[in-house]
C-alpha cells in the first residue's frame, strides 16, 4: 500500500510539473506569435487613439500669405507646374499662368543656365460666372531621356523669367526602384501647409494625388482665385516633380443655377492629363507607365456604368497591361471602395460592384483613394462572390486581392473625419483620424513599403508602415500564375 501511495504522488507531481512546462510553451507561442503578427503587419487591425483637431474645421492661410505671394516682375509665370506628358515617362507637361498675354514657351536642357531646345505649347482661358482666368499655358516636351536631370525656364527675361528643374523617371523595368508621394483632399489650410512642408523633407519622386485640390467650392460661387492661391501654393513642389491629378467631387464645379453647366471646367483648363496617350477619351480617366508601375486613373464623378466610356477604357487598358516590364498596378480613385469611417460610407459601392471583379482578375497590388478625410489601411481585400441569391456579401481577405489604402488627409479646411464605425472591421487594418501624407517606396519586382507620416511626427517617423508583396512576383522571380 506505502509503494502505490508513493507511486501516485510521485505520479501526479509529475504530471503537475508537466502541465506547467505545457502552460508555459502555450505562453511562449502566444507571445511570440503576437510579436510576429505586429511586425509583418498581420496583426489584428488598430483604430489609432492619436488624433488633432478632433472638432475644429481647418482654416484657410490668409491671401496675404507667402505661400500664396506672386513671383516679381512685369508678366512673370506663376502657379508652375508639371504632370507626365506621354504613356512611358519620357515627356512632361509644364504648366503655368501669366495675367498678360505671353508665349507658351519652355527653354530647357541639362545644364543649369543653358537651354539650347525650346517648345511652344498652346495658351487657354476661361470665365466661371464673374470670373476670369489669367492666361493658361500647357507645354509638352517630349523625347527626353529617361532617368535625367533638366533644367528648365519659362517666359521672358524682361516681363521675369523663371527657372526650375525636374528628373525623369528610369525606364519602364521589372526591378527599377521608386518612390512616390501620395497626398489628397489638400487644400490650402494652415494644415495644408504642413502636410506640403512635411512632405518635401521626404524622398518621394512623383506625387499621386487623389483628388480635390483646391476647395474653391467651399466659397460662394465657388470662387475661382482660390485656384490660383492653391497652385502658387503648390509651386514649391510641382514645379519640380509631376503630380498625377485624380479629380475628385470638389473639382465637378458645377453649377447650373448661375449658368456653369459644364462640369470639371476649371479642372481641365489648369491641370492638363496625357489621356489621348493611353486612348482615353477624357482626361478624366487615363493611364501611364512610371518606372516599375503600371498607373491607372480613375473618375468617381463620371459614367462608369457597362458600355459607358470609362467602363469600356478600363476593360481595354487592364489588357495592356506587362507585369514582366511593369510589375507593379496602382489604381488611383477619389471615392474608396472599401470604408470603415461613418463619412462617405459606401458611396463608391456602386463603382466598387461595377470594376472591382476586373481589378482582382487583374491582380492589382493597391488601390488609393482620398475623399474620406482620414487615414486607412486595409488587408488585402475583395467581395466579388456576392449575387442577389447566395448572401456571400461579406468582404474576404485574402493575399491575392488588392490593399485598400485612404489618404483623404492632406488638411482641406473641412477638418477631419472622426466617425470611424465599430467594431473595426475585419478587412481594416489601420486607421486614424490625422493629417499626413504617404510614401510608397518600390524596392524591386517583389517588395515595396507603404508608411504613412501623420504631420505632427518628425519627417522620418511612420505613424504606420507595412511591407507589401507583388501581386505577381514573388521572391526568386518566380511567378504565381
Amino acid at each position: 500500500m506505502e509503494r502505490k501511495s508513493l507511486y501516485r504522488r510521485r505520479r501526479r507531481k509529475m504530471m503537475h510539473h508537466m502541465f506547467r512546462i505545457w502552460m508555459a510553451m502555450v505562453v511562449v507561442m502566444v507571445v511570440t506569435l503576437a510579436v510576429v503578427g505586429s511586425v509583418s503587419g498581420e496583426s489584428a487591425g488598430c483604430t489609432s487613439r492619436y488624433a488633432r483637431r478632433l472638432s475644429q474645421r481647418g482654416i484657410d492661410m490668409p491671401y496675404n500669405s507667402s505661400y500664396f505671394a506672386k513671383p516679381v516682375g512685369e508678366n512673370p509665370p506663376q502657379q508652375v507646374h508639371l504632370t507626365q506628358g506621354d504613356y512611358d515617362g519620357k515627356a512632361v507637361i509644364v504648366s503655368f499662368v501669366t495675367s498678360k498675354l505671353a508665349m507658351p514657351k519652355v527653354r530647357y536642357g541639362t545644364v543649369r543656365g543653358k537651354y539650347p531646345s525650346v517648345v511652344t505649347g498652346y495658351t487657354t482661358q476661361y470665365t466661371f460666372h464673374n470670373y476670369t482666368s489669367g492666361f493658361i499655358h500647357h507645354v509638352v516636351i517630349s523625347d527626353l531621356e529617361f532617368n535625367t536631370k533638366y533644367f528648365y525656364k519659362v517666359g521672358e527675361e524682361e516681363e521675369g523669367a523663371r527657372e526650375f528643374f525636374f528628373t525623369t523617371p528610369p525606364a519602364p523595368g521589372p526591378d527599377t526602384p521608386y518612390a512616390f508621394g501620395v497626398i489628397g483632399d489638400l487644400g490650402q489650410t494652415f494644415d495644408s501647409a504642413t502636410t506640403v512642408e512635411h512632405y518635401l523633407k521626404s524622398y518621394g519622386q512623383t506625387v499621386l494625388f487623389v483628388g480635390d485640390l483646391a476647395y474653391q467650392d467651399t466659397y460662394p460661387f465657388h470662387y475661382q482665385v482660390r485656384f490660383d492661391t492653391w497652385s502658387r501654393f503648390v509651386e514649391r513642389s510641382a514645379a519640380y516633380q509631376p503630380w498625377i491629378w485624380t479629380t475628385g467631387n470638389h473639382e465637378i464645379d458645377f453649377l447650373p443655377h448661375i449658368g456653369e453647366i459644364t462640369p470639371f471646367k476649371p479642372f481641365n483648363h489648369r491641370f492638363p492629363t496625357p489621356h489621348d496617350a493611353s486612348s482615353s477619351s477624357s482626361p478624366q480617366w487615363y493611364a501611364i507607365k512610371r518606372g516599375p508601375v503600371h498607373i491607372i486613373v480613375l473618375s468617381s464623378y463620371s459614367a462608369y456604368g457597362k458600355y459607358t466610356p470609362q467602363y469600356s477604357w478600363l476593360v481595354a487598358e487592364l489588357k495592356k497591361v506587362d507585369r514582366k516590364v511593369t510589375p507593379w498596378l496602382i489604381v488611383l480613385v477619389h471615392s474608396p471602395w472599401y470604408n470603415s469611417n461613418t463619412h462617405h460610407y459606401i458611396e463608391a459601392e456602386t463603382m466598387r460592384v461595377i470594376f472591382e471583379p476586373f481589378i482582382v482578375a487583374a491582380k492589382v497590388d493597391i488601390v488609393f483613394a482620398g475623399h474620406v478625410h482620414a487615414y486607412e489601411r486595409t488587408f488585402p481585400v475583395s467581395n466579388i462572390k456576392y449575387n442577389i441569391t447566395n448572401g456571400a456579401c461579406i468582404p474576404e481577405v485574402n493575399p491575392a486581392s488588392p490593399t485598400y489604402i485612404t489618404v483623404g488627409d492632406g488638411g482641406n479646411i473641412e477638418g477631419l473625419a472622426i466617425g470611424f464605425s465599430e467594431p473595426q472591421p475585419h478587412y481594416s487594418a489601420f486607421r486614424e483620424s490625422s493629417f499626413g501624407f504617404g510614401l510608397l517606396d518600390i524596392k524591386n519586382r517583389t517588395t515595396a513599403t507603404w508608411t504613412w507620416h501623420r504631420n505632427q511626427d518628425g519627417e522620418a517617423v511612420s505613424a504606420d508602415s507595412v511591407i507589401l508583396h507583388n501581386k505577381i512576383y514573388v521572391e526568386k522571380d518566380v511567378m504565381l500564375w
